[in-house]
């Protein structure tokens, strides 16, 4: 992998759409790293995990401040903070680590319903197929 990708091939990589990685940057929650001399965005692997990390979020419904915070936090982290911050820290993380197992229970049983309901339309097409 190069130093620096082309917003394409972000993309590529994520499988998330062009305009989605542009409006990512548009509400700040991932910036470009660079730019080529052409104007290019040219983004890091790094960046390419930040727009893993919303991608997943994504699916659990999570806001777009849910997902500044937690990219905050995690910027946070890195930065190895003094303890009392990396504490706090640490909670904020917890609190929306348990958000996301809710929003996954929540998902499960969502998808149970759409399985079951999936099944009784196939029961319903095979009893009027053999008729």
């Amino acid at each position: 992998m190069s130093a620096h990708m082309q917003i394409g091939e972000v993309a590529t990589r994520t499988g998330l759409s062009l305009r989605t990685l542009r409006y990512y940057e548009e509400v700040g929650l991932v910036a470009p790293s660079a730019r080529s001399a052409g104007g290019f965005r040219l983004y890091t692997a790094l960046d390419v995990d930040r727009f893993e990390l919303i991608k997943r979020m994504k699916p659990l419904d999570f806001s777009l401040e849910d997902m500044r915070g937690l990219l905050g936090v995690v910027d946070a982290l890195d930065a190895e903070p003094d303890d009392a911050e990396r504490a706090r820290l640490l909670g904020e993380l917890e609190s929306l680590h348990a958000a996301a197992e809710e929003r996954v229970d929540t998902l499960r049983t969502r998808l149970a319903w759409a399985e079951e309901f999936a099944a009784g339309l196939d029961e319903r097409v095979r009893a009027q197929r053999d008729r």
